[in-house]
């Protein structure tokens, strides 16, 4: 059983045209899900700790994409 939100005749459309694209197309809107992903989860981690430096943030955001715990002070 799926479950989606998107009716089956849409789905069947979108992966009609995912077919239709290129390996270029398909790569060049896999990187924009990928930095738009990246954004949004910098900005989250920005507000909830509004007093990191950027390095912070993006430090986290390493750890969290990548890694279950936190990672050691220094590293």
């Amino acid at each position: 059983m799926r479950h989606s939100d998107t009716s089956p005749e849409v789905h069947r459309l979108q992966i009609e045209r995912l077919r239709k694209m290129t390996g270029e197309e398909r790569i060049r809107i896999a990187f924009k899900l990928s930095n738009f992903m990246r954004r949004s989860a910098a900005s989250r981690i920005r507000t909830e700790h509004p007093d990191w430096t950027e390095r912070q943030v993006k430090r986290e955001l390493v750890r969290v994409s990548f890694l279950p715990e936190p990672l050691p002070p220094g590293a």
